[in-house]
Parts: structure tokens; sequence; C-alpha cells
């Protein structure tokens, strides 16, 4: 049976008191010696015990492999070999101005959270392809942590600690924001090639579930949605499902965008290019918006169409907490006194996939539902196209009727009699 991975660091003081940090540790039946670099080089006690322990995790894994010598940092035009503190500050210093805020406090926790603390004493041309290999070491090591950490106290019948360890998608993601940092560095001659790219830095990852409201469902969520958020529930959750709107877009929508006579929306504001554009309303949901404003007291052009009670723009998490999940609750009630299965967990997003699903159903070009979504790439409604399809065979009879409810409800044609999806007549509480 080989020796189990053990290690130590080692201090050395070199002339001067420069202390030099290295790490002796067995690999692969022999022992190893390792010099990490001194603290002018950044290095601290504490980032010495972490590579360490990065080291021992390859070697445990069978995966450890003697260090490539350090690349010789690039001297550029722009000026030397930078830290990636420094530099993946610059970066996101650049995308504020160009991304959503949403999407700019992602990157920055991303980089707050888990890419400096491991890359922060690093200098651009110290970031190896072996390196972000060890990163991602790290990070699944640091999920076991978490994971034993959390079955222990729940053995000891203790709260488990609230923090998390990432998933192999999330690891994944981490990677990809380094890859973008690094991308920059190479378009400005400060290294050679970016070591974050490639399939062979990623950890295998699962095909998340995307769940959403399938049409069948969508007539007892509608029906439930009335006395949620003041009245406001109803139209706000129509036309993310009738109009295919982010929940951002939705949010930022003022009457001025809405034109009940022609039967259209604009949305001017969205996080892509291919987002700002020019919605058809169906004949349902104009009568849903056009109740809404007789109903609503912020029926100005330059109010917000979905404001809260002080006329102001309304956040998404309110929206998912005090609308989405208590209609959700109360329309599975409904649901499985149908014998038609409950909704699970879904964002606002996820109301974009049945907007494409009953645009679909409604036998809409798959090319046109794309423009109507907002999105330059026509692949995801076409893999919703062929789950439309597959959905549909398989429906029971109860399910088929309130299938027919929803794609009725969703048809450009305006209907012949009464809805099929009754329409609120009072704003509830």
């Amino acid at each position: 049976m080989p020796r189990p991975a053990t290690g130590q660091v080692q201090e050395r003081v070199r002339e001067g008191g420069r202390v030099v940090y290295a790490l002796r540790f067995r690999a692969n039946g022999k022992r190893r010696y390792v010099t990490l670099g001194s603290a002018d080089d950044g290095w601290t006690r504490e980032r010495a015990e972490q590579r360490l322990a990065d080291e021992l995790a390859l070697v445990r894994m069978g995966r450890w492999t003697e260090p490539a010598p350090a690349p010789t940092p690039v001297e550029p035009e722009t000026g030397g070999d930078p830290g990636f503190h420094e530099f993946a500050s610059e970066w996101l210093a650049q995308k504020k101005a160009a991304v959503e805020e949403n999407t700019y406090r992602d990157y920055e926790a991303t980089l707050a959270v888990h890419l400096l603390p491991f890359f922060k004493d690093h200098r651009l041309s110290q970031i190896t392809a072996r390196e972000v290999d060890r990163y991602r070491l790290h990070k699944v090591a640091e999920r076991e942590a978490n994971d034993s950490a959390r079955e222990a106290a729940r053995a000891r019948a203790d709260k488990p600690p609230a923090v998390r360890g990432l998933s192999a998608n999330q690891i994944n993601k981490t990677i990809t924001r380094l890859g973008q940092i690094l991308e920059l560095a190479v378009e400005y001659g400060l290294i050679q090639a970016n070591p974050a790219r490639g399939r062979n830095r990623r950890l295998r990852g699962t095909r998340p579930r995307r769940p959403f409201v399938s049409p069948e469902q969508l007539p007892a969520l509608l029906d439930a949605s009335g006395r949620f958020l003041h009245g406001r529930g109803r139209p706000l959750l129509a036309t993310l499902a009738g109009a295919g709107l982010r929940i951002g877009e939705a949010l930022d929508l003022r009457w001025r965008n809405v034109n009940l006579a022609r039967g259209t929306l604009t949305v001017d504001r969205s996080k892509t290019d291919a987002g700002v554009r020019v919605v058809d309303l169906t004949p349902a949901l104009r009568e849903e918006l056009a109740l809404w404003r007789d109903r609503t007291r912020f029926p100005e052009p330059t109010h917000l169409v979905f404001a809260n009670l002080k006329g102001e723009k309304d956040n998404r998490q309110n929206v998912r907490r005090r609308l989405l999940v208590r209609a959700i609750e109360e329309a599975n009630e409904k649901l499985v006194g149908l014998g038609i299965d409950p909704i699970g967990r879904v964002s606002p997003h996820g109301l974009r996939r049945t907007y494409a699903s009953l645009r679909v159903a409604a036998g809409d070009d798959p090319v046109y539902v794309s423009g109507q979504l907002g999105h330059a790439d026509h692949e995801f409604t076409l893999n919703v196209y062929a789950q439309v399809v597959k959905h549909r065979e398989r429906l029971t009879a109860a399910e088929r009727a309130q299938y027919a409810r929803a794609v009725e409800w969703a048809s450009m044609a305006a209907p012949a009699g009464e809805p099929l999806i009754a329409l609120p007549v009072a704003v509830g509480v």
C-alpha cells in the first residue's frame, strides 16, 4: 500500500532576513522539494500552506507532475507584468459601463469571493495552466470540506453551516470568468496565451435542469395570481408568460412603451442588443393590460407599468417571493385536484420558456419567436419546438383541456366568445 500523501511547509531565512518558502512532500514514491518564493514575491505562510494542500490533493488523485519552469515575464509596451489583483480590477472597471448592473455585481462577487482569494498574489505570468488546475482542485476540496462540515453538524443535530461549496458548473463558471480576464491580458500583450481556455481546465459538469410553467399549468397560475402584489400580480405574470419579457425588462416597462391600440409593446432597455425589440401583444394580453391600466394608480405615460405602491420600480426578489412562490402554492392545489402535475420551483425567468412553448404550440415560426424573445440565435426556440411536440403527445385528457385554454389565451386571433382564462374583475389585496 503506498504511503499517504504528507508534507510540510519550510521557511528559510536568507541574507538580509529575507524569508523564502518551500514545500517538502512525497509524490509518486519519492521525496519532493518545491521552492515557492519569498515574501517579496507575495508569499506568506498562509499562501504556502494553501499551496501544500493543493499539491497533496494532486498527489492523492494520482495527477501530480513535476512543476514546469516559471514562464519568463513578458515585457510589453504597456508596462511589465502586473499582478492579477491589479489587472482584474482594471478589467472589472471596464465592464461597469458595458454590462447590466446585476451582471456587474455577479462579476464583482466572483472576483471577491473566489478568484482573488486564490490568485491575488499572482503575477499574470505566474498564472499557468497548472495554476488554473490547482485552483479548480482547491475549489473541489473546499466544497468537500463544506459538505463534510454540514454532514457533521446534521449528525450532531446542530444547525448546519450556511456556507456551501460550489457545484461543478459553478466552479466552471468562475474559470470562465478568469478566462475572460486573461483573454484581455493576451490582447494587451501582457501574456502570450490564455491558460484558462479549453475543456481540460473545466470539471465535468451537469446539464442544468431549467424548470418552467408548462402550458397546461398556466391557467391555474394566472387564476391564482390576481390577489398578490395589490392586484398587479396577474398582469405582471401574464406579461412575462404572454410577451416573453425578462423580469428586468418587465419591471422597467413604462406605459409610453405600451401601445394598446396597435397591440405592441417596446423594450427599449435590455441586457443585449437583440433584446431591444417590439413585441406583438395577443388580444388576451392587451385586455389584461387595459384592465390593469384602468385600475392602477400610476397610468401616465411616464409611469412604470408594474410600479410598487410608491410608484417606484419593484425588485425581482420581491416578485419571486411575494408573487410567484405564493401563486404557485395556490395554483398547485387546483392542479392536484385536476390530476395535473404541480408546478415546481420556477423563477420569473422560467416564464420566458412558457412563452416560447405557447408561441410554438400556436404555430408561430421559430425565427419569429426568437425575435420576439430578443434572441439573436434561433437554437433555443428550435429546442423548445422539439420538446413541445413530444410533450403534447403525452398529455392526459385533463391536461389537454388546460393546454387548449392556454393556447387559446396565447392566440393572436381574437376569441369568438368568452375568454377561456377568466380575466379579473376586482383588485385583490
